[in-house]
């Protein structure tokens, strides 16, 4: 935390989310499909199948957030969580937004409900016409959207995009606008944020439609998961932000970014 703390301040950024993830979902991997986990999360594999990470360290957490203040007190530290499907799990997810304060609280789908349990959306694509599972995929976050989940920002709209199989051809965003479409009405009609992620860069039209479909606010996030990618993708991020029309609030610390209507 403290070398991305150290990071931000060299690129100039004002402030820092550390949205860490609380995983209340239990997904099962199949046999076939182990060797795809890194070798880091294999030591959360079950020998069911089931995927159970450790629940969130949030005294370790709030701790490291607390020496980041205090070694960079020019920098914004915020205090973030990064909820995995938390419609389904509303009694976890208040317990922990109930035991601190949390400045940032991102909503997020990583899983999708299957005939017998949950399993990763990465994971669904070898079995399914992608086309398919993509619109599983926006159909799951849009539920996300209009549950009444406590979060601030949706993450990742286009999370399960980064899986797409090369053979299925090129990605369109047109070729799922209604379904996008759908969830950036529903995301703005709850005035929640849409966060554009630059682990894979949001495509320019899905920011486009957030404002026509009257979207408030954006933030940004680079999905780092270590220090030297903090911050990663900003300026290409910023400029179809900018090409949108939106524009830093006056309260650039907290990293918002809101239209300017004409």
């Amino acid at each position: 935390m403290l070398d991305s703390c150290a990071r931000a301040v060299q690129l100039g950024l004002p402030s820092i989310a550390f949205t860490e993830h609380a995983e209340f979902t239990r997904p099962v991997i199949e046999p076939r499909q182990r060797e795809l986990i890194g070798r880091h999360h294999l030591r959360h594999l079950r020998p069911d199948g089931v995927f159970a990470p450790p629940e969130l360290d949030l005294a370790g957490y709030l701790d490291g957030v607390r020496r980041c203040r205090e070694r960079f007190p020019r920098l914004r530290v915020l205090t973030g969580v990064e909820l995995s499907e938390p419609h389904w799990h509303p009694e976890p997810t208040a317990a922990l937004l109930a035991a601190a304060h949390i400045d940032r609280a991102l909503g997020s789908v990583h899983a999708l409900h299957g005939p017998h349990a949950a399993r990763p959306v990465d994971m669904l694509f070898p079995d399914r016409p992608a086309l398919d599972v993509l619109r599983d995929y926006l159909a799951e976050v849009l539920a996300l959207v209009e549950s009444p989940a406590p979060f601030h920002v949706l993450a990742h709209v286009d999370y399960a995009a980064r899986y797409w199989p090369a053979a299925a051809g090129p990605l369109r965003p047109a070729d799922v606008e209604d379904e996008l479409r759908a969830v950036l009405r529903a995301l703005a009609a709850s005035g929640r944020a849409l966060e554009i992620n630059t682990k894979l860069p949001l495509a320019p039209s899905i920011v486009l439609w957030w404002v026509d479909c009257g979207g408030e606010r954006v933030s940004f996030g680079s999905d780092a998961h270590r220090p030297d990618r903090v911050g990663h993708g900003f300026a290409k991020a910023a400029d179809a932000a900018r090409a949108a029309g939106f524009r830093p609030d006056r309260d650039p610390v907290d990293l918002w970014w809101r239209p300017v209507r004409r």
